[in-house]
């Protein structure tokens, strides 16, 4: 959102895919508004959340979170790209392009 534009006054909760277990995620990582979310980089989250519990989460959480945040900071994000599988799609097209060159 810009400073012309309306305040953003969704909740986390509000976003496509964010569930009740996503929500615990988020406040374990410190994550309590759209507007904190919007600034985050999923892919550190993801890597902190996974130092958190000692363990490398399943990538589809990864997924979730750039969702989410591509949800934050964009309201008027294209329907399909509110769901967690076009950005797991999405990560396994640049991991094959990553592995032909």
């Amino acid at each position: 959102m810009t400073a012309s534009s309306p305040i953003d006054t969704r909740k986390l909760r509000d976003l496509r895919g964010i569930g009740k277990a996503m929500l615990r995620d988020f406040d374990e990582l410190g994550i309590r508004s759209v507007a904190q979310l919007a600034r985050a980089n999923p892919d550190k989250l993801y890597e902190k959340l996974s130092n958190i519990r000692g363990q490398r989460m399943d990538p589809c959480v990864l997924d979730t979170f750039r969702c989410a945040a591509a949800q934050a900071r964009d309201p008027l994000l294209p329907a399909a790209q509110r769901d967690w599988w076009y950005w797991s799609r999405t990560r396994l097209a640049d991991a094959q392009r990553s592995r032909r060159k």
